[in-house]
């Protein structure tokens, strides 16, 4: 049962005495941040006392308890300061609500009444390099959010909108025709195809940084003409001046440092004889491997032919990542499959008055944006935002979607608002269109998480080293034990991986997504603290509880009316458990995963509190011992499920 929503719709048609739309204040009912303030608490007959002359929000918080009935499963409610509704739950009624939790498989959680079919557009990975550091919040954020609504009871569609079809394949086939290394290409084919992707795009780096150099040094030149005419101003006192002085030297030495920075990318380059022949030889290489790009997407049996060559093994790379990470995809229908419907996309958005030619590219202005949507360039090739217009009259049309989430990083915020703002316009209304924007994985200089060489970190490589530093732990740990070492080897290699992986996804899924976050391996795989190790420690520590007891979990339940919360401790303990179905339906409306996170924190906290403070297997009664067993028993089982949920494995023995 979903207490809070419960809650909430027994206060919503009494508030229609106050205001006109309930929905715009019920949300300020929620859990209480104290236990002292009751269970849940609701604030909301401030603003609306706000609207009304003469009224008190202590007098209007009153009239509203008068009015709301929830005698049947809380205690009278409190109006307290100036104007809080506190709310209890009555002691046998959770009671009962928590016994009825040990024979439901679903712990409590209904699926949802009226069902949506969703994507989830996640990860999408270009195929063509090796997947990376910067790929891992949208593929476990998209994964987390997959999990909860289909649990939930919602139709929902995996799609892996992979790059199979952009310009990085242009200049990956630009490389293969000139710079390819055949034995390379022999041993790890997707390795040296990434090799050329860089080397191409180092050259081209070159080139336009060799182009755009004279203009930047001229900008710095005149900034320091127009510094110096102030500095030659007869009012040095003034105060405008003095700001202005100070911004123009600013300006100057931040441009100088960019300066600098390109001035030794074009030296570091040159001094390499092989890369600098290279550079020369091709001096438009940019506009090459952009021509190679269009003749691909214009048929050209050549390149097709080695696009053909090129796919398996790239998705075969990525599949490895997938497989290691336990994420599935209902589909991976890539760039290229749309490709066929990208003229017709334009058409319809002409015919329907939309798109407009401009500047010789076809266009949609839509009011409130300075910038246009660009569907198709001045040399007739579409663009990413066509592809993003036909995937979703896909998804509407063919897969009948109700909601599409697109799990895509801040940086694209720009983009997915005029992306739907336009298919507003072009007709697709009812269609409800998410934008699950996140940050960057920052190291610990405060920058995006680079190697030494200043690329993006490999996942594949961040992944092994967390499965390393996992294992080291659980050694240490294990080899320490009084009693000597429990674990086998191949028992600890497969620990080692549940922690290290599970330490990766829940770092990145407990911080509000919109941030960006900073990676620390020591707080990562810290057993204290907010990390999936601490929660497998409290799964491993019931299960513990059980081995050593001699108890069987399934045979105990069946005595589920043996449940009965006496100490606080207990019934706080019980209480989360019974807020389980309520976290996550509030992750599936904000497809924010941390939300989860926060309540298995929760969860494990008060347990710890619960088993500090109250013996199980030494419980003074026969009766109070299987009353905590349950209660142990239903927390290993909310813990292990909620994790689950985040695609987090747990284990028995730690």
């Amino acid at each position: 049962m979903n207490i809070l929503a419960e809650i909430r719709s027994r206060f919503e048609p009494v508030l229609t005495e106050w205001t006109d739309d309930p929905s715009s204040v019920i949300e300020m009912l929620k859990a209480s941040q104290d236990a002292k303030f009751g269970d849940y608490q609701a604030n909301f007959a401030m603003p609306l006392a706000a609207r009304i002359p003469d009224l008190k929000p202590r007098d209007l918080a009153t009239q509203i308890v008068e009015k709301v009935d929830l005698s049947d499963f809380c205690e009278p409610l409190e109006v307290a300061g100036p104007g809080f509704i506190n709310i209890k739950l009555k002691q046998e009624w959770l009671n009962t609500q928590t016994q009825n939790l040990v024979a439901d498989e679903r712990l409590g959680v209904v699926p949802a009444e009226s069902p949506q079919k969703v994507v989830v557009d996640f990860s999408a990975p270009n195929v063509a390099k090796p997947m990376h550091v910067g790929h891992l919040r949208s593929t476990v954020i998209g994964d987390a959010n997959y999990r909860v609504l289909k649990f939930l009871g919602h139709d929902v569609v995996g799609d892996n909108h992979i790059g199979d079809w952009g310009t990085q394949f242009g200049m990956i086939i630009f490389g293969y025709k000139h710079f390819l290394n055949e034995a390379a290409f022999e041993e790890a084919p997707v390795t040296e195809l990434a090799r050329l992707y860089r080397l191409v795009n180092q050259l081209s780096d070159y080139h336009a940084t060799k182009k755009t150099l004279p203009q930047r040094e001229n900008d710095i030149e005149q900034l320091e003409a127009k510094l110096k005419t102030l500095e030659s101003s007869a009012d040095q006192t003034d105060k405008k001046i003095q700001k202005q002085e100070k911004k123009l030297k600013s300006d100057i030495a931040e441009r100088k440092s960019d300066v600098r920075s390109m001035q030794e990318k074009l030296t570091e380059l040159e001094q390499n004889e092989d890369l600098h022949s290279k550079a020369v030889a091709f001096p438009d290489i940019a506009r090459q491997a952009r021509d190679e790009t269009a003749n691909l997407h214009a048929g050209d049996a050549e390149n097709l032919a080695l696009w053909n060559q090129f796919l398996p093994a790239c998705l075969e790379a990525i599949q490895n990542v997938y497989d290691r990470l336990d994420i599935h995809f209902d589909m991976a229908l890539g760039e290229s499959y749309y490709h066929p419907m990208l003229a017709d996309v334009v058409e319809s958005l002409k015919q329907k008055g939309l798109a407009k030619e401009s500047q010789g590219a076809i266009c949609v202005f839509i009011d409130g944006f300075k910038a246009p949507f660009i569907v198709q360039k001045q040399d007739g090739a579409f663009t990413y935002a066509t592809t993003d217009l036909a995937t979703i009259k896909y998804r509407a049309e063919e897969l009948k979607a109700d909601r599409v989430l697109y799990v895509v990083d801040s940086r694209q915020s720009e983009h997915f608002q005029l992306l739907f703002a336009t298919v507003n316009e072009w007709g697709f209304q009812n269609l409800e269109l998410q934008h699950v924007s996140f940050g960057s994985v920052l190291g610990k200089d405060g920058k995006p998480l680079k190697t030494r060489a200043g690329d993006n970190v490999g996942l594949e490589s961040l992944l092994d080293e967390s499965i390393q530093r996992a294992y080291a732990i659980i050694a240490e740990n294990d080899d320490a034990k009084p009693e000597g070492s429990e674990l086998s080897e191949e028992r600890r290699q497969e620990i080692a991986e549940i922690i290290g992986l599970g330490g990766i996804k829940y770092a990145d899924l407990k911080h509000n997504r919109d941030s960006d976050y900073m990676f620390d391996w020591d707080k990562m795989l810290a057993n204290r603290g907010d990390t999936a190790t601490y929660m497998q420690y409290a799964y491993a520590r019931v299960c513990g509880i059980f081995r050593k007891g001699e108890i069987d979990r399934v045979t105990l339940r069946e005595n589920q009316s043996a449940l009965k919360l006496q100490d606080e401790t207990e019934r706080a303990l019980a209480l989360q458990i019974n807020r389980y179905s309520e976290t996550l339906e509030s992750v599936a409306i904000e497809a924010r995963p941390n939300y989860l996170t926060n309540y298995l924190f929760e969860l494990s906290n008060l347990f710890s509190t619960f088993y500090n403070q109250c013996p199980v297997l030494k419980a003074e009664e026969e009766q109070v011992k299987s009353s905590r067993l349950l209660l142990c028993d239903l927390t290993a089982r909310v813990i292990d499920h909620g994790l689950s949920l985040l695609g987090i494995r747990t284990c028995e023995r730690m």
